[in-house]
């Protein structure tokens, strides 16, 4: 008998390690909900769906953001939520949403480029030269960074700083175009401001300054996909099969002694 109940309990064990672990496995593979609205903002964004990809993103947001946060996908939300902001044009918001990056990221590259270009579109100009000075202390060899100060300094007329800035982006990028452009521009702004002043007896009208197409922004595309969400494992049958089987064949050898 005793042989028996022993037979019976390894049993037992067998049905347990076969079926209900599985099962607390699988539970435990539930999709998390701020990773879940991650990866439906990505895909949002790719479609251009900039509204619907803020809302998924503010739902992520709004989640428990632990998972996100160890894969850093917390940080490419608020990457990617404020490009969608931008490309809204909703500058405002786009550096609201930024700063609020920059509270747990205050390192992030691309995080303080768009900060700078979301400032140059409302104006605040030396705070966007702030911006990307910033990068330029992460990064000293950006040339979309050094471009942009070149543009901003050249909105505001400081055209010295303006050729300096494209200076240094040729220097890195001899092949970079937009700084080759911004350069002369900025050095033929700055030659038309050294010359003499000549009295006449007429009222000289001065120029508006010439608008200067601010460069693209970093595309998200260039940060890593949206994480896999998990799916639910399906149960597996054969552990428990085996476990009978082991049953039976113990039970086969319990009778023979």
């Amino acid at each position: 008998m005793k042989i028996r109940q022993c037979i019976h309990i390894l049993a037992i064990l067998l049905v347990v390690l076969g079926f209900v672990l599985p099962v607390m496995a699988a539970e435990n593979e539930t999709p998390d909900a701020a990773t879940a609205f991650y990866n439906t903002g990505v895909l949002l964004l790719e479609e251009k769906e900039y509204a619907r990809a803020i809302a998924a993103f503010d739902q992520a947001l709004a989640s428990n953001t632990t998972m996100i946060w160890w894969s850093d996908a917390l940080l490419y939300t608020y990457q990617d939520k404020a490009y969608a902001l931008i490309q809204l044009n909703n500058y405002t918001a786009a550096v609201q949403t930024i700063d609020e990056g920059l509270a747990t990221y205050e390192n992030d590259e691309k995080l303080w480029y768009n900060k700078g270009f979301a400032l140059f579109k409302l104006g605040r100009y030396q705070e966007a030269i702030n911006a990307y000075d910033k990068v330029l202390l992460i990064n000293n060899q950006s040339v979309p960074a050094l471009n942009n100060k070149g543009d901003t300094y050249f909105q505001m007329g400081r055209y010295q700083e303006a050729v300096d800035s494209y200076i240094r982006a040729k220097e890195i990028d001899p092949g970079n175009s937009y700084a080759t452009d911004g350069l002369e521009k900025a050095q033929r702004e700055l030659a038309t401001a050294t010359l003499p002043t000549i009295t006449k007896p007429q009222t000289m009208v001065p120029t508006a300054l010439p608008t200067m197409t601010q460069t693209t922004m970093v595309s998200p595309t260039d940060v890593p996909t949206a994480l896999p969400t998990k799916t639910q494992t399906p149960l597996s049958y054969i552990p428990v099969i085996a476990a009978l089987s082991t049953f039976g064949l113990l039970s086969i050898l319990a009778k023979k002694r």
